[in-house]
């Protein structure tokens, strides 16, 4: 396959340093990555007073992978505690360009979360629904083709050193919805998981696999896979033993149970600590981990209940749990308590449990921020997330409360530009720099990003900026607002459908009848969800004069004609951010196309065909939302614009 565009770090990004010296201390593979890299950047050996010095110092740092660098003199000297942060250190290097040979005082860095982590949702059998990649967007598998482990990992290579620069030290291969052929990876295809390790551990990534918790059944032929059970304890055991006797630096396994379909410990009677507690005693004589998907509710609901509400599950499943799990179980909760929607309060499972190692699950994937056929910079929301204080303007971020790690969905597959729409690649870029370090300016890691990928033109810059700055606040304007969430078709959950899930089992609904919308999640008279929030935000939130605007409809259900800070109407607001929406996305492929001739021909032709597919979908959106609550509510468009 021809790479038309690779991810950032291209060969241009490392001209500055050709022809400059160094010099490189320390011992082991990550260490001769470092030497490698220097040396493909042109770099000559130096025995003393080198441009650039990398040394491996034992104690020299604060904590693991961490590195201290100094820019005195001309030249840049890094100490690192280790080969994974002398490794580190030489891609902050490469990020700094020319100014790394500008003096400026010495500074640590540490990665805010030991654990980094990116899952992917690819299958190795082309699911007949979800294809290759579940909720992928670009193209087939990196790792499995044709209902086998590739035999040419050479990509898988060059997306391990990508992932290496931007500070992403686990993956996890494939799907949590762990299907026949998959499960397999436990078992008869070791080997090639094993090669796929070997080539991801010379950029200091550890290998996690998802595992059915059925597979004592379906792959050890047990009549039983009760976690409590002695036979499928020993069962787990052994599985562990041989994928540690193959893979000595594995990371662990990826779970999914009791949810949309994937077998539990609810089978049995037992709980999810049960369940996690199992696979932990497992794996945990090698160092394991095992991440255990907090993604449980009731997805057969009737909709005519207006109780159950699917935003409560995990943290009624979970909380009371708290302080249960073994050591090395890593609960993954979702940013919010729904599914990744354009706009949640973030999840209460996050600071619910102290006892518990929590890791903060995030989507590079835009399953609902239009499928990497849209233009949509996600940085922004997560930054957000990121810096929210549970306990309030006093107390911890969000960043600074998560014990476990950052995970993700990742968003890559074998497209010629890797995530389908190339200017996707930043989402991901943005997510490797903000799991390393949470207080980095969303704009600053889009500036790096497109200085890395497409060199430092300032028209291009000004250009790619102009589109992606606001352009999650874009999307959030012209489909669902104020926080109602899953408008969208069913199953695909790419464009509008009002009503799509509306009448479903799946418990994502919006309640919009003739007086009003929203979801009454308040203690007083709705689902209580508002009460899993500790003070003061179940106070915020129980009250639609103190909740957000933009969560509004999340929380509430209110008239059309209910006043928002700005003073406009619910519906008016509604019909506004919908026009002005659809006016952005426009002006977004207007600045893309004054690019032609300064990003590369097929780089433009790609953004130009996704360019006419966003402007297409954004006005289908603002069509078929105004018009649906134009009808609905009866209420006209104060602007008198066309509504249908």
């Amino acid at each position: 396959m021809t790479d038309i565009h690779p991810l950032w770090l291209p060969t241009a990004a490392t001209a500055v340093l050709r022809g400059r010296t160094v010099r490189i201390e320390g011992e082991g593979p990550l260490v001769d990555t470092v030497r490698a890299e220097a040396a493909s950047a042109g770099l000559a050996p130096a025995e003393a007073d080198a441009d650039v010095a990398i040394t491996v110092a034992a104690g020299a740092a604060s904590a693991p992978e961490s590195f201290t660098l100094a820019r005195e003199g001309g030249r840049a000297i890094a100490t690192a505690a280790d080969a994974a942060a002398a490794l580190y250190a030489w891609f902050e290097i490469v990020r700094l360009g020319a100014r790394v040979f500008e003096a400026a005082p010495a500074r640590t860095y540490a990665p805010q979360h030991a654990l980094r982590m990116l899952d992917h949702w690819d299958n190795i059998d082309v699911h007949p629904v979800m294809g290759q990649v579940e909720r992928g967007y670009a193209g087939g598998s990196l790792f499995f083709h044709d209902g086998e482990l590739r035999d040419d990992l050479s990509r898988v290579a060059q997306y391990a050193r990508a992932l290496a620069a931007i500070g992403v030290n686990r993956v996890a291969i494939n799907n949590v919805n762990v299907h026949a052929r998959e499960a397999r990876l436990l078992t008869d295809d070791l080997a090639g998981v094993a090669r796929i390790a070997d080539v991801f551990r010379p950029w200091g990534i550890r290998l996690h696999v998802s595992v059915s918790f059925a597979s004592p059944r379906t792959l050890g032929g047990l009549d039983t896979a009760d976690p409590l059970d002695p036979g499928v304890q020993q069962w787990w055991g052994a599985a562990a033993d041989r994928v540690w006797a193959a893979i000595p630096d594995f990371g662990g396994f990826v779970v999914k149970a009791d949810s949309e379909g994937q077998p539990g410990p609810f089978a049995y009677g037992r709980d999810h600590a049960d369940g996690a507690n199992l696979l932990a005693r497992a794996v945990a004589p090698h160092g394991g981990l095992v991440h255990w998907r907090a993604f449980v509710y009731n997805h057969t609901q009737d909709w005519r209940d207006r109780k159950t509400d699917r935003a409560r599950a995990a943290y009624d499943h979970f909380a009371p749990l708290d302080g249960r799990f073994d050591d090395n179980v890593v609960v993954q909760v979702k940013f919010g308590p729904m599914d990744f929607q354009v706009r949640e309060p973030v999840s209460p499972v996050l600071f619910a449990m102290p006892r518990t190692r929590l890791a903060l699950e995030l989507q590079v994937t835009q399953e609902y921020t239009g499928h990497q056929r849209h233009a949509v910079y996600l940085a922004p929301q997560w930054r957000e997330i990121l810096d929210f204080r549970p306990y309030g303007d006093e107390g911890p971020t969000l960043a600074q409360t998560v014990n476990g790690g950052i995970a993700a969905v990742s968003n890559v597959g074998d497209d010629e530009f890797w995530t389908g729409h190339p200017l996707a690649q930043a989402n991901l870029y943005a997510y490797g720099r903000l799991a390393w370090d949470a207080t980095l300016d969303p704009a600053t890691i889009l500036d790096e990003w497109i200085a890395l990928t497409f060199g430092d033109d300032e028209t291009v810059r000004r250009g790619i900026r102009s589109i992606l700055d606001d352009s999650w606040e874009t999307y959030e304007m012209h489909t669902s607002p104020l926080g109602v969430g899953f408008m969208v078709t069913p199953g695909s959950h790419y464009g509008p459908s009002v009503d799509g899930y509306e009448y479903s089992p799946w418990g994502t609904y919006h309640f919009a009848d003739r007086d009003g919308i929203g979801v009454d999640r308040t203690v007083a008279t709705g689902t209580g969800y508002a009460g899993q929030y500790p003070s003061p935000w179940r106070e915020v939130y129980e009250s639609p004069e103190t909740v957000p605007d933009e969560l509004l409809l999340f929380f509430h259900h209110v008239p059309y004609t209910h006043r928002l800070r700005s003073g406009k109407t619910v519906v008016q607001h509604i019909y506004d951010t919908h026009f002005a929406g659809v006016e952005r996305v426009e002006a977004k492929a207007r600045a893309w196309q004054a690019l032609e001739g300064l990003v590369p021909p097929a780089v433009f032709a790609r953004g130009r065909e996704r360019f006419a597919e966003q402007v297409r979908s954004a006005h289908e959106w603002r069509d078929q939302v105004n018009t649906y609550f134009l009808r609905k509510s009866g209420i006209p468009d104060e602007a008198g614009r066309e509504i249908y």
